[in-house]
């Protein structure tokens, strides 16, 4: 029996190693995506914080009978504007991110079926293959039989 060989196995080895490539590609993404999403909740929580220190300040004023730290109030006020700016700059990244995560996704969807194609294209070569295989073994069995039987009728007529 002779050994298959698919003459495109290169192009479908590198289809392969593209594959691992861009699943690759889509893990750091999603990394990236997590991590900027984690730097956004971390901001969200600070300035939720910063808010609760406003909240303390001025119900601390309203204990001590009207006697408000103008400077501690006006300092709180300007770095909840701060993380506000900060947290809506990381909803930008987060956002980037997320579309990154997604052409990453897309590519790969592509790439995985590009090497599908190729790995169907390899199964009906090989379907083939052992078609032809069976056509060569069959006419060879004929062959073999036509012989034989050739070889029993010359012995008869003799």
């Amino acid at each position: 029996m002779a050994r298959f060989r698919y003459s495109m196995q290169s192009i479908l080895n590198i289809k392969m190693k593209m594959e691992t490539q861009a699943k690759q590609e889509f893990a750091a993404a999603k990394m990236a995506l997590s991590a900027e999403e984690d730097r956004l909740q971390a901001l969200i929580r600070r300035k939720a914080g910063y808010e609760r220190e406003a909240a303390y300040l001025l119900g601390e004023s309203e204990q001590e009978g009207g006697h408000l730290d103008l400077q501690a109030i006006k300092d709180n006020k300007v770095a909840i504007m701060a993380m506000e700016e900060r947290v809506e700059e990381q909803r930008f990244r987060v956002a980037a991110a997320e579309r990154s995560l997604e052409l990453a996704r897309e590519r790969l969807a592509e790439i995985m079926v590009e090497r599908k194609t190729h790995e169907t294209l390899k199964e009906k070569a090989f379907e083939e293959f052992l078609a032809e295989e069976k056509r060569q073994e069959g006419k060879e069995v004929d062959e073999l039989t036509s012989y034989v039987y050739g070889q029993r009728i010359g012995e008869k007529q003799t």
